[in-house]
């Protein structure tokens, strides 16, 4: 078996590499709570991230978490930095996860949302039907991830990667809303829901 430290070199946030192993042996089970460790030196301690295009996971619906951890174990979700986190999780370690973060209350990342972009947001939600599927308060459910309080980099790239390169794994329905979308359309979406 692969030390810990190989297992998880590919990791890279930023331009800072981060080597996570909270000072476990690799072949040792984990306990839940060092699990929720780990995924809070990314997604933030208390589930609301901190760091640059890094989700939060505080408050997303249990059923959304559980998918997608599973379609990041199962490798449909590619997700690098991810690999090393998931691969060994049980079924009852991502329904213990999923559980753990759904709880938890979303809060705002802190960075500065632009008035008018959201503005402009709120407008485009409509049109675009967003609140049809992500709930009119964006706090999402079911599958459908909770958009409000989310990071602001986090959503404008992911919508950037449903326009443009849709990804494995995730749900047609938004490669179509946001097809064609404008750059400025799409950080207009991201400040509204930022905003919420």
């Amino acid at each position: 078996m692969r030390s810990c430290t190989a297992a998880l070199r590919p990791l890279i946030l930023g331009s800072a590499a981060a080597v996570v192993c909270a000072g476990l042996a690799c072949g040792q089970a984990m306990s839940l709570n060092e699990r929720i460790e780990r995924c809070g030196s990314c997604h933030g301690a208390d589930g609301n991230s901190r760091a640059e295009k890094i989700p939060s996971l505080a408050g997303q619906p249990e059923f959304f978490i559980l998918n997608q951890l599973f379609l990041m174990r199962e490798g449909v979700r590619k997700i690098e930095a991810m690999e090393p986190f998931v691969k060994d999780l049980t079924d009852a370690d991502i329904e213990a996860l999923a559980k753990h973060f759904a709880a938890l209350e979303p809060k705002s990342s802190g960075e500065t949302v632009d008035a008018s972009l959201a503005q402009h947001g709120a407008d485009l939600a409509v049109t675009l039907r967003c609140v049809s599927c992500h709930l009119p308060t964006l706090a999402g459910r079911e599958q459908m991830p909770r958009l409000a309080k989310q990071r602001i980099d986090y959503l404008i790239d992911t919508l950037k990667s449903y326009r443009d390169n849709p990804r494995p794994g995730s749900d047609s329905m938004m490669t179509a809303v946001v097809a064609g979308a404008p750059d400025a359309d799409l950080a207009a979406l991201a400040h509204y829901a930022a905003s919420k």
